[in-house]
């Protein structure tokens, strides 16, 4: 049975922001201490990876964005979007050693070298192809899907997401994209940023109905996520995919200082197992998880440490 496959690195610490950001540079070192409490021998590989190239890259963004963004990014100051994401110097470049390890535990499934994957630091949902947004300079979960269909000749793909903020750079990218199956859990846009997912935003054109946004309220906790995750598993059967993304966002747990829902770490142990099995019956077990938000440190570690338990458990 191959290994689960998790990213690491200095330079996916290198990712955030100093300070008081929720984005701290702390939170890749918060999951790699809570990973150390765990002997899982064999049935894990760590491994990191070189940052995506231009030419990966742009596979999902425009070229006058990478530019803009590095260029921004290299003058040190100011922001990348409306005013959520500051530019910094190495900013960029982290943000490319993020797509670079999503790439790499992509190739790394496909090649049947591992079973899964998980990447802390990844997951960054809310980057359009042409503007960052949301703590998020460069989208490595479009990037992969562009490299599942352009070099892996995958088509379908379930893309599942599962943190408090709503995936719209996701979202909006494959609004039209019948082959790109969407199914989002996240606290009501009405309350969050960034305000969009509504449960009639199903896709458009040809993709009508193959993207569910599912809405939930503050104060909502692990029932309600049990419930809606139900409807998640039928829309991801029905599919048939070749490949399953799921991005596991710990931002809905209870305490996190930028959400509002109450979930325990055991919402993304069930996530995690359920689509481990989805996968197996579907995809040959192919899944890569991504980390995304989480700004408690405590959540993120209990989180992420069920969702690569899990991984391990639901390896084909």
């Amino acid at each position: 049975m191959a290994p689960t496959l998790v990213m690491g690195g200095s330079q996916l610490s290198a990712y955030g922001w100093s300070g008081d950001h929720p984005f701290g540079l702390d939170r890749h070192g918060a999951f790699e201490q809570a990973m150390a409490k765990f002997d899982f021998g064999d049935a894990i590989r760590f491994e990191s990876a070189p940052p995506a190239g231009t030419k990966e890259l742009q596979r999902f963004h425009s070229r006058d964005y990478l530019e803009f963004a590095r260029r921004r990014c290299e003058e040190d100051q100011g922001f990348l979007d409306g005013g959520d994401t500051p530019a910094r110097s190495g900013l960029f470049e982290a943000a490319c050693h993020v797509a670079g390890a999503a790439l790499h535990a992509t190739d790394a499934i496909m090649q049947g070298r591992v079973s899964n994957a998980f990447l802390p630091i990844g997951g960054l949902h809310h980057a359009g192809r042409e503007h960052a947004a949301g703590f998020c300079v460069l989208n490595d979960i479009g990037v992969v899907i562009e490299t599942l269909r352009s070099v892996h000749a995958v088509r379908r793909i379930a893309y599942v997401d599962i943190d408090v903020h709503h995936g719209d750079g996701v979202y909006y990218a494959y609004e039209e994209d019948p082959l790109l199956f969407f199914a989002d859990i996240h606290e009501d846009g009405r309350w969050q940023y960034p305000g969009t997912g509504s449960e009639s935003e199903r896709g458009r054109g040809p993709a009508l109905g193959s993207k569910i946004n599912l809405c939930l309220q503050p104060g909502d906790g692990d029932s309600h996520f049990l419930a809606a995750f139900e409807k998640v598993e039928a829309h991801v059967r029905e599919c048939a995919p070749e490949f399953i993304l799921l991005q596991c966002g710990a931002d809905g747990l209870q305490g996190d200082p930028l959400g509002r829902l109450n979930y325990s770490a055991g919402a993304h142990a069930h996530a995690a197992q359920s689509l481990c099995a989805l996968a197996r019956s579907a995809c040959r077990g192919r899944i890569l998880a991504m980390g995304g938000g989480g700004y408690s440190r405590r959540n993120l570690a209990s989180a992420w440490t069920a969702v690569v338990r899990n991984l391990v458990e639901g390896r084909f």
